[in-house]
């Protein structure tokens, strides 16, 4: 932040993200981020930024291609679970979360560094094959280590978010019950994305001055001009192995925050899907940069929940059956299973997209429409913006 503007606008951004539960009780403020379905949704950004954080250090920083993200997710989630979970009919330890969390970002990291050689002496598409293969040995592996997952389809309970010295039976301080903040009570949902917001900052502050880092010079060097940056001394294969094993920590750690956000996950969760996901994350929000990883994670995140709630008001449109506007609504959108729409509201009933269908179309076209007309995507519409107005009135 090398200047007073950019302090003062990160810290009232940091204080009204911070006041969110409360949203209802401060004057002009969007009451409905109070509600506990945005709370979830917010701390679903937070843990997704963590994520995206560390692919955009792999691919935007260093140039690495890799479609491996969600196995080293799913590493650190079941890091997690084995850690952190109470002993049973699976493997658990019941370890706290000063414990089981670390673990989670360092044990995936140590199999990063272990299959990083294979993988970073590849180039391009090669690497994202060899990457790719990671998430298939993983989908197998997860489904078939039941004493830890919990078996396909069915999956086990992840350990809640509770600070405990050691194994005392209440925590010292628990974020999955309701309680009380600032003199304000505040629900299970509002704690938990306080405390993943506070993890994303954390999060981002590593990852922002590592990018100033000897280290973070090295990796830019190498995606820039590899061959270019060896003959300026610059060991290619030293740092494209780190970049891998700080992107498999970062990935683990945000296994381990969503899987026991949401409380029970299935082996299938961590599939090629979920790893394209971040693709999109940073090549819509801004391939290299900090602020570009956050902004897509938000908008890919928050995206789908507000398709959703658009479809809802068209059928509510069409229910009405009044106006032009209605008549509009009924091309888009399917609500019987004898309807033409373009969108299918009835699950598995009728034509059409349904609403994740259309989420994945969305997606693909958003990924192609920034890579042809705005490759630094909504971080480089940012640029463009603040540019034009700090050389308002004038244009050159």
């Amino acid at each position: 932040m090398p200047t007073v503007t950019k302090k003062v606008a990160l810290a009232f951004f940091l204080v009204l993200a911070a006041l969110a539960p409360i949203a209802s009780s401060i004057p002009f403020y969007p009451d409905f981020l109070g509600h506990n379905d945005w709370m979830k949704l917010l701390s679903h950004v937070s843990i997704f930024g963590i994520g995206a954080l560390g692919i955009n250090l792999l691919t935007g920083v260093a140039g690495q291609v890799s479609l491996g993200h969600a196995f080293f997710m799913g590493l650190g989630a079941y890091v997690a679970v084995v850690f952190g979970a109470p002993p049973g009919d699976l493997w658990g330890l019941g370890l706290p979360m000063w414990i089981w969390l670390p673990l989670a970002g360092i044990i995936p990291a140590i199999v990063g560094l272990l299959v990083g050689p294979a993988a970073v002496r590849v180039r391009g598409l090669y690497l994202a094959f060899a990457t790719l293969g990671l998430v298939f040995i993983g989908e197998w592996a997860w489904r078939n280590l039941k004493f830890v997952t919990g078996g396909a389809f069915s999956g086990r309970k992840f350990p809640k978010f509770q600070w405990r010295v050691w194994k005392e039976e209440e925590p010292v301080v628990d974020f999955a019950s309701d309680g009380e903040w600032l003199g304000f009570e505040i629900t299970e949902e509002a704690k938990i994305y306080l405390l993943m917001l506070g993890f994303l900052v954390v999060a981002t502050v590593v990852a922002k001055n590592l990018q100033r880092t000897r280290t973070g010079r090295a990796f830019q060097a190498i995606r820039d001009r590899d061959i270019a940056a060896e003959v300026m001394g610059v060991d290619e294969f030293r740092y494209k192995l780190t970049a891998f094993g700080i992107s498999s920590a970062f990935a683990g750690v945000a296994g381990a925050l969503f899987a026991s956000f949401v409380g029970r996950q299935i082996p299938e969760t961590w599939d090629l899907f979920l790893s394209v996901e971040f693709i999109a994350i940073i090549l819509i929000g801004g391939a290299g940069t900090v602020s570009g990883a956050l902004m897509g994670t938000a908008f890919v995140i928050i995206l789908p929940r507000l398709v959703q709630d658009f479809t809802e008001w068209l059928s509510g449109v069409i229910e009405s059956g009044e106006g032009t506007l209605a008549t509009v609504a009924d091309v888009v959108v399917a609500i019987s299973a004898d309807d033409g729409g373009l969108i299918n509201t009835i699950p598995g009933v009728g034509p059409g997209l349904s609403v994740f269908q259309l989420n994945q179309v969305l997606f693909g076209l958003l990924i192609i429409l920034f890579m042809i007309f705005e490759p630094l995507g909504l971080y480089g519409i940012w640029v463009r913006v603040r540019n034009y107005w700090k050389g308002w009135p004038f244009t050159y």
